[in-house]
């Protein structure tokens, strides 16, 4: 019987289909994810447009001209006059005003202040809801009240206390001996702000506490327990293990409250009645807006804020991606 020869030899091995890299699955699996998160967030985003980009393209077209609050349909475009001007060796527009300097330095003040002690206030209060005691609860419950009261309630509670004459503020000071005469608190151009602070500090300490508290909750036990086991000392386990995983919820609290408090408005406006020792941005751009009925003026001021709100957030979020990459790439 005779043998085919060719099936005698060995069958040739087939090589298996090339298959993509791991690099390459990694990319293609992260673009998919990332259409993925751009139709979801779509609809989202189209709504916020048609809310919040109409009225700012608005306001930018209105900041190029010299309409009037009560006839805004009477306009000339007057180019960056509003902005600045100069005109006779002088200069003119939000830029060359005083008063939108001293806004800026209020402002940038006020948020650097308030958030910074809302920051180290809600640390403190986080880590002392996240222990286990009795009546734990309740601490949180009541911890929400301020959160809870509207923003013109707070500025005129704090407004009487902070009153010179029946004030609780001065009667407790002058109780303990801190000081001799009440003090203006609110007509005084040196504590005016300070009263602000206080005031702000007050109200939105429980975000800051509550965000954090979210980020302590996260944390495994077991790594804590590991630390005491190598005789890390209390700071040395919040600094080495705390800190560094309550790190991005911390930075987006901060991003939150750095926003809105360059925003800040209704509480200076009803605790200092928007004075020129206590004025914001937003407060300037609702002076030249409303009270001047220069709605030219006061649209530039609005796209200025606009820009150094966005700006600052910006900044936030790069250094929050820088500092993401760096780690990934020490990983």
């Amino acid at each position: 019987m005779t043998h085919n020869s060719e099936s005698l030899l060995p069958s040739a091995a087939v090589a298996p289909p090339p298959t993509a890299s791991a690099p390459g699955r990694k990319r293609s699996l992260q673009q998919r994810r990332a259409r993925a998160a751009w139709v979801l967030v779509a609809p989202a985003l189209i709504l916020l447009f048609a809310v919040a980009g109409w009225p700012l393209l608005r306001t930018l077209f209105y900041s190029f001209t010299d309409a009037a609050m009560d006839t805004p349909e009477e306009y000339n475009f007057v180019g960056l006059a509003n902005y600045l001007d100069f005109a006779d060796g002088e200069r003119f527009g939000v830029l060359a005003d005083p008063l939108w300097w001293q806004a800026v330095g209020n402002t940038l003040w006020f948020t650097a202040c308030s958030v910074s002690l809302e920051l180290f206030f809600g640390m403190l209060l986080a880590l002392l809801m996240n222990e286990k005691f009795r009546g734990q609860g309740l601490v949180r419950a009541a911890i929400l009240v301020p959160w809870a009261i509207p923003t013109i309630v707070t500025a005129k509670m704090w407004g009487w206390m902070f009153h010179d004459q029946y004030g609780v503020i001065n009667d407790l000071l002058l109780r303990v001996g801190l000081i001799e005469t009440p003090l203006a608190w609110i007509a005084e151009p040196t504590l005016s702000m300070w009263a602000v602070v206080i005031a702000d500090v007050w109200k939105t300490v429980p975000f800051m506490a509550l965000m954090l508290l979210a980020a302590l909750q996260m944390i495994p036990s077991d790594l804590y327990e590991a630390a005491r086991v190598d005789g890390a000392t209390a700071w040395q386990r919040f600094r080495r293990i705390t800190l560094p995983l309550i790190m991005p919820a911390m930075i987006v609290a901060l991003i939150f409250r750095v926003m809105d408090a360059l925003r800040v408005f209704d509480l200076i406006y009803v605790l200092t009645s928007n004075s020129e020792a206590t004025i914001s941005i937003s407060g300037y751009a609702r002076e030249q807006m409303v009270s001047f009925q220069e709605m030219g003026v006061g649209s530039a001021a609005s796209v200025l804020v606009f820009m150094m709100v966005a700006g600052i957030a910006a900044c936030f979020l790069w250094i929050n991606r820088f500092s993401h990459e760096g780690k990934e790439a020490r990983e």
